[in-house]
């Protein structure tokens, strides 16, 4: 691999992350900043013994009991996949909340991933509610996205996800999120370049659908990053709780334990309860713009014990999914967003772009990211 100056790709000597982040940075040793700031930023302050134990019960009581007399102590987003799964798994049998679970539905679910949901409801005796996005404008918003030649492919589904749970649990006064989101994990963060637009930028999806989309938005559910970080959470008082950072949470261990409970089933890989970020992470990502997102995946694991770097770079060195399949896949895709496939090529090979190339407020939203890292609320690496 080359890098965009012709020089030779440089890979951290610790974790596998490289080059391919354009503005990554290395130590004398070779170890990149993601790597330094686990070790000095996430390790020190992570702890999943009895620390965590003693923290997870105060969390425990002060939602309960800012939840006496409620029918439901939290809510939780559940996708079907390992991390949501797992933190609705805590929430019940660790924790002893009475969550509720939401699921949005955007069109793309595997069977697998409703399968899971179905046992997870059913197992844990759990209440489940179902948001519906309208099909007809989340596959305008969709297919404008992708003529917008922008990496974020993942943003309109990412913001019906957010906005569909945080407008429920405002109109439904339920105070208490319980996240999935975890360092065990997810403790590398893949940089903004490779589609990790820090969050839900209203300006950005009006100016894209403006000159791309064909119908109004009128039920799709849209509410902006500063909307449901600042108001909600820091005017409205609604808390956001990470439970599986104060508990012991090894991927193989917990897909293993939820198999078990549950006959809960694993994915091959992270986000694979997706059909289209599946089809985006592993063939529309890498063979357009040329970012692997499974590197940061695989480098949290690193970072964490989970997996050996020399394994990581094995599996980094081929595609997740074999050529029939992709194949197969794109033509789901064209055919699902009403695209023949020559029309999704030609959407391909057209000129890659930024989301510098559209109106944005990419420089308040940074504002308020630094501020929460400043402040010490989020400890992850992100630009």
């Amino acid at each position: 691999m080359i890098t965009k100056k012709n020089q030779p790709c440089r890979i951290c000597t610790r974790c596998i992350m490289d080059t391919s982040d354009p503005h990554i940075q290395f130590d004398d040793q070779g170890v990149c900043e993601y790597c330094n700031n686990f070790t000095n930023v996430i390790q020190p302050n992570w702890n999943t013994g009895a620390l965590g134990a003693e923290a997870l019960a105060r969390m425990a009581e002060q939602i309960k009991a800012d939840t006496k007399g409620k029918e439901f102590d939290a809510i939780i987003g559940l996708s079907g996949g390992l991390d949501s799964s797992y933190a609705a798994y805590i929430a019940v049998k660790k924790m002893g909340l009475r969550p509720l679970l939401f699921h949005v539905d955007a069109g793309w679910n595997t069977d697998q991933a409703v399968g899971n949901i179905e046992k997870l409801v059913d197992g844990l005796g759990l209440d489940l509610y179902t948001d519906v996005i309208n099909w007809e404008e989340m596959k305008d918003l969709q297919s404008a996205f992708l003529k917008s030649g922008i990496p974020d492919q993942d943003l309109p589904q990412d913001a019906s996800f957010f906005s569909s749970l945080y407008k429920f649990a405002r109109k439904h006064k339920i105070k208490h999120v319980i996240t999935g989101s975890n360092f065990s994990t997810e403790c590398c963060r893949e940089p903004e370049e490779w589609g990790g637009y820090l969050g839900i930028d209203t300006m950005l999806f009006h100016d894209i659908h403006r000159q791309f989309g064909k119908r109004p938005l009128e039920t799709f559910p849209l509410k902006d990053i500063l909307v449901y970080k600042l108001y909600y959470q820091k005017i409205l008082g609604m808390k956001v709780h990470h439970p599986l950072n104060l508990v012991p949470f090894v991927k193989k261990d917990a897909e293993d334990e939820l198999g078990r409970l549950f006959g809960w089933q694993r994915f091959q890989h992270k986000h694979h309860e997706s059909r289209f970020t599946r089809f985006y992470e592993d063939y529309w990502l890498p063979r357009k713009f040329g970012f692997h997102k499974r590197r940061a995946h695989f480098s949290s694991l690193i970072m964490t014990g989970q997996m050996s770097r020399e394994a990581a770079l094995e599996r980094i060195a081929k595609p997740e999914m074999d050529e029939h399949f992709l194949k197969q896949e794109f033509e789901y895709v064209a055919n699902k967003l009403d695209l023949t496939v020559d029309e999704l090529q030609q959407i391909f090979d057209a000129p890659n772009k930024t989301y510098r190339d559209y109106k944005n407020k990419r420089w308040l939203i940074g504002l308020g990211a630094n501020a929460m890292r400043w402040l010490g609320l989020e400890k992850r690496y992100f630009r």
